[in-house]
């Protein structure tokens, strides 16, 4: 097979007129060979669009315009500094997206919330593809954009979409091989985190979803490497928005980095590095700030020792601890119960434990999901929950690890096993 690149870059890459240009910079370097592009929605288009779906499912009809035409406006405004010529195809292609998205938050809301959620919140990624692909086309480029709706095949599992792996291998194949192999130096795009259901609905990956999408091409076109591009030098010890002073990882195995993700580090999405894994397609880390600098690497490393522990912290997590009305203990039966509450409502848990009369979750405090799983568990039992709460992960920790997380913090639930310390903690 060709060895194709695939290349992600994140909303952060392309937040503006200015990130755009660099963006097409970038891709600059490498005129002439063949490059599959991945983008995000624009900045915080995703989170601009969760509220405007909260308007629409309200019925608050002013809030509902001011936030639609707020978000309107701002890639109107970016694709205006992009083009000098009015006339250009793409502000028909944004004409007609907000148009179908304008038609569409004037129905009434049919099906339930996650299903209407992914036909809100996928227009982040069609947006900010369309504008993309037609500045690099603009720049010279020989690109072609791509719907991630006719490549990524999935269930119905709206919000958190499992893949049809075996008919979304033939359809990456088929489609982008015949473009590929039909000229050389050519580039790709297409939207990361979404795809579509058998019924042609579109469907999401889970919450910054685009590097699962870069991963689930790569592994379809068996390409040697997957680059992420990130607004960081690369995998970090701790996230530098809270903590001072954090160090880069040059390297990770495939196992240490899906541990990383998993607990919640966001420099990965959690399905990102198994497809890589099973195909031993390394993962780069790039900074688009500076593409020269080399990032961290992620791949088949038997053995690997961390210099430094690694931080990880999730915020507006939920403590909900669970006790029989009788005080009898937490059985298997009680727990095999309690498991298939939290399936059914799709609530997943960071961190479990239990003591012979409770049982204990922290989880993403969902205002969706939430509320109805504390009824059905109430009718049941005991419940007892924090909310507001942080839930730190520490890998490879040690005292003073701990120490630095838990000053001047109430400690409500720790857990540690020989490498990973979880510390549920509230102000």
């Amino acid at each position: 097979m060709m060895n194709v690149k695939v290349f992600k870059f994140g909303g952060a890459s392309v937040n503006s007129a200015e990130g755009v240009r660099n963006v097409a910079s970038i891709l600059e370097r490498y005129r002439g060979e063949s490059v599959m592009l991945v983008v995000s929605a624009m900045g915080k288009t995703t989170t601009a669009l969760e509220n405007l779906l909260q308007s629409y499912l309200s019925k608050d009809a002013v809030t509902l315009s001011e936030r639609f035409y707020q978000l309107k406006d701002f890639h109107v405004d970016i694709v205006h500094e992009l083009f000098s010529d009015k006339e250009h195809p793409v502000f028909e292609a944004l004409k007609r997206l907000f148009g179908q998205l304008q038609a569409f938050l004037q129905l009434p809301p049919a099906g339930e919330y996650d299903e209407v959620y992914d036909q809100v919140v996928s227009y982040g990624e069609l947006l900010s593809s369309q504008i993309l692909h037609h500045f690099l086309v603009l720049s010279g480029l020989d690109v072609k954009l791509f719907d991630a709706r006719q490549l990524i095949l999935t269930d119905r599992s709206f919000r958190d979409a499992r893949v049809d792996w075996g008919k979304t291998q033939l359809r990456i194949q088929k489609q982008l091989f015949t473009w590929f192999q039909s000229g050389k130096g050519r580039m790709g795009l297409t939207q990361g985190f979404i795809g579509s259901e058998p019924m042609g609905l579109t469907t999401t990956l889970g919450r910054e979803g685009s590097d699962f999408t870069a991963a689930i091409i790569g592994y379809a076109l068996r390409t040697k490497e997957v680059t992420i591009w990130k607004d960081v030098p690369g995998v970090l010890n701790a996230d530098p928005k809270w903590f001072d002073h954090p160090q880069k990882l040059d390297k990770l195995s495939y196992r240490e980095a899906i541990e990383l993700a998993y607990y919640g580090a966001t420099i990965i999405h959690p399905k990102t590095i198994k497809p890589l894994e099973n195909a031993n397609i390394r993962l780069r880390v790039k900074s688009f700030r500076d593409p020269e600098a080399p990032g961290t690497i992620i791949e088949n490393l038997q053995a690997w020792s961390l210099p430094c522990p690694v931080y990880i912290r999730k915020t507006n997590q939920v403590l909900i601890s669970i006790s029989p009305r009788d005080f009898s203990f937490i059985m298997e039966e009680n727990l095999s119960q309690i498991f298939g509450i939290l399936s059914r409502h799709r609530v997943r848990a960071h961190v479990m434990q239990n003591s012979a009369i409770s049982f204990s979750i922290c989880t993403d405090n969902d205002p969706v999901r939430i509320p109805p799983l504390l009824t059905e568990l109430k009718h049941l039992y005991t419940v007892r929950f924090n909310d507001a709460v942080q839930l730190y992960t520490i890998r490879h920790y040690d005292q003073e690890a701990i120490n630095r997380i838990t000053a001047e913090k109430k400690v409500l639930l720790e857990q540690k096993t020989r490498s990973t310390v979880h510390l549920v903690l509230i102000d």
